[in-house]
């Protein structure tokens, strides 16, 4: 723990050699909560763990410039980048699945109206875009736990909050976002 907050910290100071350093130290933690989020998804995703992994990393080094504070806010730049990449990913299937804006012509007469999953990751990220506007902090604990797989007591270790603060956020979010959403359908 100690060694990566002190690469972090190489790294923002200039030390490029240490970036190298960095993905062994934190790519199994990284692996596991990619594992975890990656676990809710259907079987037979062409996404992994490990490529959602290294996608993950790729954006969050890619501005050699990049900063982090500490652990905890180079976990949650690497939570936002596998929301993006999850949120880029579902998009791009429901453009597919509905044929890239072409209008659907078919024989069968049988309409299925179920919502994917794909579908709701669009709606719970359309929502988290108001709501982290209006509550950011709050917001944080969103993207901890529904799209990086958190736990509440991790996702309170990694906002360096306590965990009745953290789960009272998760609790609050959950209503805010449900309401949201319920009320644009």
């Amino acid at each position: 723990m100690e060694e990566i907050t002190h690469n972090l910290n190489a790294c923002s100071e200039g030390d490029s050699k240490v970036a190298d350093e960095l993905l062994p130290l934190v790519y199994e933690e990284l692996r596991q909560l990619a594992a975890a989020r990656m676990a809710g998804e259907r079987p037979g995703q062409t996404l992994q763990a490990t490529a959602l992994v290294h996608e993950v990393w790729l954006r969050v080094t890619a501005d050699g410039n990049r900063r982090w504070k500490n652990r905890s806010h180079f976990f949650a730049a690497a939570a936002e980048a596998m929301r993006r990449i999850l949120i880029d990913k579902a998009r791009r299937k429901q453009r597919l699945r509905h044929g890239g804006g072409q209008e659907r012509v078919g024989s069968d007469p049988v309409e299925f109206s179920g919502s994917t999953r794909e579908d709701q990751l669009l709606r719970v990220h359309e929502a988290l875009e108001v709501f982290e506007k209006v509550e950011p902090e709050k917001a944080q604990v969103v993207k901890f736990k529904y799209f990086f797989g958190l736990t509440i007591r991790e996702t309170a270790e990694a906002m360096e909050v306590s965990f009745s603060t953290a789960e009272r956020y998760w609790l609050y979010s959950k209503a805010w976002l449900f309401d949201y959403i319920r009320d644009k359908e």
